[in-house]
């Protein structure tokens, strides 16, 4: 069984757009997976502006790679470093604890993810 952050049962980040390095709609990650695709995060206008910036544009569709293009609101597993570089400087999306998987944790803080921790209102 695949965990979270939080030491419990990995849930799914996202089925619609189809997210994960195995686009099964979980963080999961392997040793194919070179980015490490473990945080589950909600995109936001200023990470994806971000991101593109540092040349991975995340907003255009990809078919090849099945990749839909992302949208402000999206879920989507990112790569643990990107999502920590974003968070130097201070646009890291929001974060959904239960679907980022445990292996984040070798790389970022918790104390960083809980910060960025995705709130249902």
């Amino acid at each position: 069984m695949e965990k979270n952050v939080l030491g419990t049962e990995l849930q799914s980040c996202c089925f619609a757009p189809k997210t994960g390095y195995y686009r099964d709609g979980f963080c999961k990650t392997g040793t194919d997976d070179v980015g490490t695709h473990v945080v589950c995060a909600i995109m936001t206008e200023e990470f994806l502006k971000f991101t593109k910036s540092r040349g991975n544009d995340l907003s255009t569709p990809i078919p090849y790679y099945q990749f839909p293009g992302l949208q402000v609101g999206d879920k989507w597993c990112l790569c643990v470093s990107r999502w920590k570089e974003a968070y130097m400087e201070d646009l890291a999306p929001p974060v959904i604890l239960e679907a980022t998987h445990e292996k984040a944790l070798q790389h970022v803080s918790f104390g960083m993810l809980l910060e960025h921790k995705h709130v249902v209102l």
